[in-house]
């Protein structure tokens, strides 16, 4: 049997855009609900220590507002659980976050810092929040993960996506399945994401054991071309082609 992938929207960039001038527009919440009209099964969110695009109050509106399930992309920090235990979103994924970097840069060092993240997965379990550890493809942080009580990960695929040889891209996206598996093995739900787009999204979207993929700056970017709504659908077609083993266009 064929599994479902679902597609969580990351709307962190329309509020760079609105962050850019200021006031209300466009909303953040407003996006939400076009993802949700344009076949997206969830929403992503990074509220940053700098708060340089999602805000505290966006998040409050998207818990109470959105329609689709919010996943809430946060540092490790006490700051950030208290205010996901303020709101309780769906999910909250842990990222590393570092105030220079553009974006995030990689997967976090779930061994490293077993003693740090421990009570904070704990805690927002706890809660009723599904908490999932933003992780490089690696066997060994997916172990950490697993043993730090965390029921998924989230694989970061910006390697793959920015790799430009042909072998070094096929290298990517061999540790990326052969993470998926694994985290299978052991028991964890397995999501992907960082980086893709419409020529990358397909060979992820193939891998049967990645059951969610959270796709955000290719998707606001590209709709500044072909409208939010179109270009959602058309992501989602492709992974929905890929998944089903019908479209042999899978990106390079």
């Amino acid at each position: 049997m064929i599994r479902t992938l679902r597609l969580g929207v990351n709307i962190d960039h329309v509020a760079t855009i609105r962050n850019a001038r200021g006031g209300r527009h466009p909303d953040p919440v407003r996006a939400a609900r076009a993802a949700a009209q344009a076949g997206a099964d969830g929403i992503t969110a990074h509220l940053r220590e700098d708060r340089r695009h999602i805000t505290d109050d966006d998040v409050e509106r998207l818990v109470a507002e959105s329609e689709l399930p919010l996943n809430l992309e946060m540092a490790a920090t006490a700051e950030m659980v208290a205010i996901a235990l303020r709101h309780r979103p769906h999910a909250a994924c842990i990222v590393p976050e570092r105030r220079e970097e553009r974006t995030t840069e990689g997967g976090l060092d779930a061994a490293g810092n077993r003693d740090a993240l421990a009570p904070m997965v704990r805690d927002l379990g706890a809660a009723g929040i599904r908490v999932s550890l933003f992780v490089n493809p690696d066997p060994i942080q997916l172990d950490a993960a697993a043993e730090l009580g965390a029921p998924v990960v989230e694989l970061h695929t910006g390697s793959y996506c920015d790799a430009e040889a042909d072998d070094v891209r096929d290298h990517e996206l061999e540790r990326i399945r052969t993470a998926a598996a694994h985290a299978e093995r052991i028991g964890l739900e397995c999501h992907a994401g960082h980086g893709l787009a419409f020529d990358t999204v397909g060979r992820v979207a193939a891998i049967p054991t990645i059951v969610e993929l959270n796709i955000g700056h290719f998707l606001i970017g590209e709709a500044v071309f072909g409208g939010l709504d179109g270009t959602i659908r058309r992501m989602r077609a492709l992974m929905d082609r890929a998944r089903s083993g019908t479209d042999d266009r899978r990106g390079a």
